[in-house]
């Protein structure tokens, strides 16, 4: 096999593919993402069940970690759209 066919061949291939080594690095961050906001929100048991722990309702709990979840979801639905310029050319 001479290196056009080769060449042509491997080209043929990366064109069948959805997804770049760019597109699985930003899945990736995104999972970290979503796994950072869920930890956050996790916590805030009380040793005693008849005991109230004020500790639930802490901003980390309800605003921080909740929307880095969020952000994390969003930022996947753009991670698995996104198509980097050298790609969209050989098409």
């Amino acid at each position: 096999m001479t290196t056009d066919k080769k060449q042509n061949a491997l080209q043929a291939d990366d064109n069948q593919r959805p997804f770049t080594k760019i597109n699985f690095y930003m899945m990736g961050g995104c999972v970290a993402l979503i796994i950072l906001g869920f930890l956050l929100m996790s916590g805030g048991g009380s040793d005693n069940p008849t005991a109230f722990n004020p500790e639930i309702f802490s901003t980390r709990r309800i605003v921080v970690g909740p929307a880095l979840a969020f952000l994390g979801f969003l930022l996947m639905a753009f991670a698995i759209i996104y198509t980097p310029k050298g790609k969209k050319e050989r098409k």
